[in-house]
């Protein structure tokens, strides 16, 4: 053999051994590297904990793990399988009220009156309109109230009329199940409802059980914008305080009489418990009335529901903080009813009718503007509260990384709980998880289900993108545990502590 043959073999040879290589690699599933953090054990040890794991055996796990930075996917596991998401679905909600509102965006509530005006005395109707504020307070009606009194009128010779029409009169999505009408997470949806505290769980009031001063007493009972039509069934008797606690809290089906029964042990610390109420307008209107009343304006006729007028006067109205402060409480609290309210509201303003079959379209029409593909999810609804909402990982994953363009992402990321902070209006569901990690993300429970979605931030200050849905569950509070394990496995591999 020659020299020139012997190059010439010597070249066959590596070439072979290039293309061999090449074509196990195409053919191999490989890990990805990010930044250098993701070695090749990362593939391995995830599997490994996936198979292994107690608490999955038998469940489904969806998991999708991206770059912050270019959006290549690091790591899926089912990434493509649609999976109920619970909560993670307000992530949905959140980015494409944020791309039609704006972050600026505010909800008005409006006083208006149809009549003659005549020195003090007004011969006509005072109307309430509701426009979808979520966030509307019983300090807000007592402002109004005492607008309408500085207006100059004492005498309101007609009816006081609420107007919900904004909205239409569904009040409870598709899929809630019975079992939740009275729970604060499944309240009625009204154009025009309000909120006992600064949680803002809408369309509820806050009940407060504390025990009596002696054992065999009854307990305590504090309701918060108490009305004369709402009444309160103490069953509750104060017991040693050696004793367990026994408590039930629920309403009778189509009326506002809430039954508190059970055990409560002498000095233990109160009890709280937000309560749904039933149809919420009417709520309102009890309100402020006796708002109007405690202003010194008497009304000649009765309260009820209706519509303003197209030829009414506004008196006065009350503006909602913007939509980027509203988002804080959405996100951190997990707040059902905002997510149902904004869905309605996005019906409303671009539909013009608002209803969730209306909201739920402006979400599949702006969505593939946020890089989600629609024709792999099924929406129900605004919160996430349904069991048959659906959607993959990936597509989850693949939202968080293309928000990162819009203007309004630094509220999305603001509004979203952060882990290990204590304060509620910060951390959120995530103050007493994760407290080591740099991480801010969506939660989500739902029986069965458990879920979280955000991003991680590492120790080089790259972002890591993630979303796990852990489905069929036994126990969907264990599943917290292990969102929390996944979390951490990833953590260690991108900061290279493995």
């Amino acid at each position: 053999m020659n020299g020139l043959d012997s190059l010439n073999k010597c070249f066959l040879n590596k070439f072979v051994f290039s293309v061999l290589v090449a074509m196990i690699l195409i053919s191999c599933p490989a890990t990805k590297s990010f930044a250098g953090g993701f070695d090749e054990t990362f593939q391995k040890d995830m599997q490994k904990y996936i198979q292994e794991e107690p608490i999955l055996k038998g469940a489904l796990t969806g998991i999708s793990i991206r770059s912050a930075r270019n959006g290549e996917v690091l790591f899926e596991y089912n990434g493509d399988v649609r999976m109920r998401p619970a909560s993670n679905l307000k992530l949905l909600t959140t980015a494409v009220s944020l791309s039609i509102f704006g972050e600026d965006y505010r909800f008005k509530t409006e006083v208006r009156i149809k009549g003659e005006k005549s020195g003090t005395f007004l011969d006509g109707n005072l109307y309430l309109k509701g426009y979808g504020d979520p966030t509307l307070l019983k300090e807000n009606l007592s402002q109004l109230a005492k607008d309408v009194r500085k207006s100059g009128i004492t005498n309101i010779e007609g009816d006081l009329i609420a107007d919900d029409s904004w909205f239409d009169d569904i009040r409870l999505s598709k899929d809630l199940v019975w079992s939740d009408e009275s729970a604060y997470y499944g309240a009625q949806i009204s154009a025009l409802t309000v909120s006992p505290d600064d949680d803002y769980d809408t369309g509820t009031v806050l009940v407060t059980i504390s025990s009596g001063n002696r054992v065999g007493e009854p307990a305590k009972i504090q309701v918060s914008n108490k009305t004369k039509n709402l009444k309160i069934i103490n069953q509750v008797v104060t017991v040693s305080p050696d004793s367990e606690k026994e408590l039930f809290i629920g309403r009778e089906h189509g009326t506002n009489t809430i039954i508190i029964k059970g055990l409560l042990p002498l000095g233990v610390t109160a009890e709280k418990e937000w309560v749904a109420i039933w149809e919420p307008t009417q709520y309102v209107l009890e309100l402020f009335r006796e708002e109007l009343v405690k202003q010194g304006i008497n009304i000649s006729g009765t309260s009820k529901i209706g519509k303003v007028p197209k030829d009414s006067n506004i008196l006065t109205n009350h503006f909602s903080a913007p939509l980027s402060e509203i988002l804080l409480p959405f996100l951190k609290l997990s707040n059902n009813g905002h997510g149902e309210m904004l869905v309605k509201q996005l019906g409303r303003v671009k539909k013009g009718e608002g209803s969730w079959e209306k909201g739920i379209e402006v979400m599949y029409e702006q969505l593939p503007k946020l890089g989600v593909d629609v024709k792999s999810l099924m929406i129900r609804d605004g919160s996430g509260i349904s069991h048959v909402n659906l959607i993959p990982a990936n597509e989850l994953s693949s939202l968080l990384f293309h928000i990162q363009q819009e203007k309004w992402f630094p509220v999305f990321l603001e509004s979203l709980p952060v882990a290990g902070y204590k304060e509620k209006m910060i951390g959120g569901t995530l103050r007493d998880r994760m407290g080591t990690l740099n991480i801010k993300a969506k939660t989500g429970t739902l029986t069965t289900v458990s879920s979280l979605c955000g991003y991680l931030k590492t120790e080089q200050g790259e972002t890591v993108i993630f979303s796990i849905l852990l489905n069929n569950l036994l126990d969907e509070e264990k599943g917290k545990q292990i969102e929390d394990e996944i979390v951490e496995i990833v953590s260690q591999h991108v900061n290279g502590s493995r």
